[in-house]
Protein backbone atom coordinates (compact mmCIF):
# COMPACT_ATOMS: atom_id res chain seq x y z
CA UNK A 1 0.00 0.00 0.00
CA UNK A 2 1.26 3.47 -0.83
CA UNK A 3 2.35 6.04 1.69
CA UNK A 4 -0.27 8.42 0.27
CA UNK A 5 -3.01 6.39 2.00
CA UNK A 6 -1.36 6.54 5.42
CA UNK A 7 -0.30 10.17 5.07
CA UNK A 8 -3.78 11.29 4.01
CA UNK A 9 -5.56 9.41 6.81
CA UNK A 10 -3.10 10.84 9.36
CA UNK A 11 -3.64 14.39 8.01
CA UNK A 12 -7.42 14.01 8.15
CA UNK A 13 -7.38 12.65 11.70
CA UNK A 14 -5.04 15.40 12.94
CA UNK A 15 -7.22 18.04 11.25
CA UNK A 16 -10.32 16.77 13.06
CA UNK A 17 -12.20 15.57 9.98
CA UNK A 18 -15.57 13.91 10.64
CA UNK A 19 -14.89 10.19 11.22
CA UNK A 20 -17.70 9.26 8.83
CA UNK A 21 -15.86 11.04 6.00
CA UNK A 22 -12.58 9.33 6.93
CA UNK A 23 -14.21 5.86 6.98
CA UNK A 24 -15.84 6.57 3.62
CA UNK A 25 -12.57 7.83 2.14
CA UNK A 26 -10.72 4.73 3.36
CA UNK A 27 -13.33 2.43 1.84
CA UNK A 28 -13.34 4.24 -1.48
CA UNK A 29 -9.56 4.46 -1.69
CA UNK A 30 -9.29 0.71 -1.13
CA UNK A 31 -12.20 0.03 -3.54
CA UNK A 32 -14.14 -1.73 -0.79
CA UNK A 33 -17.89 -2.24 -1.22
CA UNK A 34 -20.06 0.54 0.18
CA UNK A 35 -21.79 0.11 3.50
CA UNK A 36 -25.30 -1.28 3.59
CA UNK A 37 -27.89 1.30 2.59
CA UNK A 38 -29.27 2.12 6.05
CA UNK A 39 -25.77 3.06 7.33
CA UNK A 40 -24.81 5.40 4.46
CA UNK A 41 -24.73 9.13 5.24
CA UNK A 42 -23.98 12.15 3.04
CA UNK A 43 -20.66 12.54 4.84
CA UNK A 44 -19.70 8.91 4.26
CA UNK A 45 -20.71 9.14 0.58
CA UNK A 46 -18.59 12.27 0.04
CA UNK A 47 -15.59 10.53 1.56
CA UNK A 48 -16.20 7.36 -0.43
CA UNK A 49 -16.38 9.27 -3.72
CA UNK A 50 -13.21 11.25 -2.93
CA UNK A 51 -11.43 8.02 -2.01
CA UNK A 52 -12.47 6.33 -5.26
CA UNK A 53 -11.08 9.32 -7.15
CA UNK A 54 -7.86 9.09 -5.06
CA UNK A 55 -8.52 12.70 -4.05
CA UNK A 56 -6.35 13.57 -1.06
CA UNK A 57 -7.37 17.18 -0.47
CA UNK A 58 -11.18 17.15 -0.51
CA UNK A 59 -11.63 16.79 3.23
CA UNK A 60 -11.45 20.44 4.30
CA UNK A 61 -15.24 20.87 4.11
CA UNK A 62 -15.66 18.01 6.60
CA UNK A 63 -13.44 19.32 9.40
CA UNK A 64 -15.46 19.43 12.62
CA UNK A 65 -15.42 22.81 14.30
Amino acid sequence: MSNAYYETVTKMEKAGVDPEYVRGWEGGYLHSPKREEQRITDTYTAGYEDGLAQKTDGYSAWVKK
